[in-house]
């Protein structure tokens, strides 16, 4: 396929131009893709001409990540749907395989150019500009964050990949190298405010003066941003993607009123109901879960795949000027608990948490009884305390009653000692099933 150029058309103007390259990609999947073949003659859809254009795209299947896993076999180690020979395969990432096999996924010399692009949007959004150090804690090589390291020489940023699981060595390459941006995850950005208290370290102090998050959700959640912020001194942004479609989709502005699409005449997104998977409206405040149909892509295309992502969308104007929607991620469906016909997601019940104060960490453990979404009350919580603050049943008390008002969930609340639930340099695991029965 052709490498995209984009004339300067406005948001609301691009619906031509995405319908045209959508049917595009339609044709090319029937043509070239078996998994996508099956499925839509499944649908009773033989033909591009039959499943019609983006207006119609919500008459088509969903394409759901068990689906490509189920194609796999040792034929077919990436799966069914590789729509392109493995010759014009340059380059092949994984994901980190913790349910299982790790998943495969190709791109062509033009899918990584996109992908490099999107990226490069994402992280000149969030005010990533040539000449600044970048010190990061990602082992991204193996994985698709990888495609980040192509987009920060685009940029033009010295990048300083420092890797993970070694603390010292990252906070030595800030102090000596004075790196201007910090990149992590949230729950890390956290962990190293906690290892610099603990020496006597005095970061804000230090030259990094933006700290791009991604990775999970948690840098757009009020309360986790501004520790971050008040410990590093630094303003915080946040990048969100997703492997199967593209790294850095979304990324936020120095306004930080959610993060831009940046995935523009690349990738088509809408937003359902995720428990009937009907359509929503892309309009402002509206919530649902993120769906994604490539529109340029060679490699291993997907139509209509769902993210189990949760978002709060906006539409309105952003100061910085792009006019494309801005989303927060709320949570991931596929984490959500149900407490008495009440959905409750994890992140939500740490910002909760982490809007009390200083009696508390941030850091928390939800416990559930038995392995299943259905959860009856009272949800187990286990809260990390602040460093030397003692358990104290008035503060046990107080954090019920906000996650009630706030959440309509009750919750059993245990307080732990400062440092006992772990720390991670990757995804924090907010729920822990070890005890559910």
């Amino acid at each position: 396929m052709s490498q995209l150029s984009l004339p300067d058309v406005p948001w609301n103007g691009l619906r031509a131009v995405n319908d045209a390259a959508y049917r595009i990609q339609l044709a090319y999947l029937l043509d070239h893709s078996e998994f996508y073949r099956n499925k839509l003659a499944s649908a009773g859809i033989a033909s591009a001409e039959e499943a019609g254009g983006l207006d119609d795209i919500a008459r088509l299947p969903f394409t759901e990540k068990d689906e490509l896993r189920a194609s796999r076999d040792e034929n077919h180690p990436i799966g069914r749907h590789l729509a392109a020979p493995m010759t014009d395969v340059v380059r092949v990432y994984s994901t980190s395989g913790t349910t299982g096999t790790p998943s495969y996924i190709p791109l062509t010399s033009s899918d990584l150019a996109n992908w490099v692009e999107i990226s490069t949007r994402s992280y000149g959004a969030s005010g990533l500009a040539k000449g600044e150090r970048m010190v990061t804690t990602y082992n991204a090589g193996p994985f698709v964050a990888g495609v980040t390291l192509d987009a920060f020489a685009k940029l033009g940023v010295c990048h300083i990949p420092v890797g993970s699981g070694n603390t010292e060595r990252l906070m030595t390459a800030v102090q000596l190298l004075k790196p201007t941006v910090l990149g992590c995850t949230p729950s890390y950005a956290m962990h190293l405010a906690e290892w610099a208290d603990e020496r006597g370290v005095d970061i804000a102090a230090s030259s990094v003066d933006k700290i791009l998050v991604a990775g999970e959700p948690g840098g757009g959640e009020p309360a986790m941003r501004q520790r971050i912020e008040d410990a590093w001194g630094a303003r915080v942004t946040e990048a969100m993607g997703i492997g199967d479609i593209s790294v850095s989709l979304w990324g936020e502005c120095t306004h930080q009123n959610g993060m831009h699409f940046s995935g523009t005449g690349f990738v088509h997104f809408e937003l359902i109901d995720p428990e009937t998977g009907a359509s929503l409206p892309i309009e402002d405040g509206a919530e649902g879960e993120l769906v994604y149909t490539h529109l340029r892509h060679e490699a291993a295309p997907l139509l209509r795949f769902r993210s189990r992502d949760r978002v709060r969308l906006s539409t309105g104007a952003c100061p910085c000027g792009r006019d494309s929607p801005r989303v927060r991620c709320i949570g991931r469906t596929d984490d959500l608990l149900i407490v008495r016909g009440v959905n409750v997601f994890p992140s939500a019940v740490r910002d909760v948490v982490g809007k009390i104060g200083h009696g508390v960490s941030g850091v928390i453990s939800i416990r559930p009884k038995t392995k299943s979404v259905n959860q009856a009350p009272p949800l187990p919580v286990v809260v990390e305390l602040a460093k030397d603050v003692q358990p104290d049943a008035a503060l046990a008390g107080l954090l019920r009653k906000r996650l009630r008002d706030e959440l309509l969930v009750t919750t059993d609340i245990t307080l732990v000692p400062f440092g006992s639930l772990p720390r991670t340099e990757y995804k924090s695991k907010l729920v822990d099933w070890s005890e559910a029965e």
